[in-house]
């Protein structure tokens, strides 16, 4: 029996949002927050076992699961109907209070290569997540066609 196993990739990434850890858990699980930083639409009900519809665009209308959902806490999905590289992985955030602010840790793992669309989407992840926090912070939402 061969124990090898296939490595995979991650992205991680932190960040602090000065905003209350309800307000950001509400922008990373509800679909009518999602749409104002990372999809163009998006449907799904931020409880367990739900599926989201990540829609960016005919080519790239996505599906995930809730696997896990603990309020205010973390909110994690799986791919389940994506492309290639995306259906196998998850991505997640878990958050806490520090200092008066929400700590963000992000992470998207599973990654099947360290090819170009793993590079991209840890890059898209970082402005994402940028966008994530100015929405919250600063009331910036930046039109869909101009996010990476």
């Amino acid at each position: 029996m061969n124990s090898f196993q296939e490595p995979s990739y991650g992205i991680y990434h932190d960040l602090w949002i000065n905003k209350s850890i309800q307000d950001v858990f509400q922008a990373i699980s509800e679909s009518k927050e999602l749409i104002h930083w990372w999809p163009k639409e998006c449907s799904g009900n931020a409880q367990l076992g739900a599926i989201y519809n990540l829609y960016f665009s005919p080519e790239y209308n996505w599906f995930g699961k809730v696997v896990k959902f603990q309020e205010n806490k973390s909110f994690h999905i799986k791919m389940t109907d994506s492309d290639e590289d995306w259906n196998p992985t998850s991505f997640g955030f878990d958050l806490s209070n520090d200092g008066g602010k929400t700590k963000v840790n992000f992470w998207h793992t599973g990654w099947p290569a360290c090819n170009d669309h793993f590079k991209r989407s840890s890059f898209c992840w970082a402005i994402l997540l940028q966008g994530l926090k100015n929405y919250l912070e600063k009331g910036i939402i930046i039109p869909f066609e101009e996010r990476e």
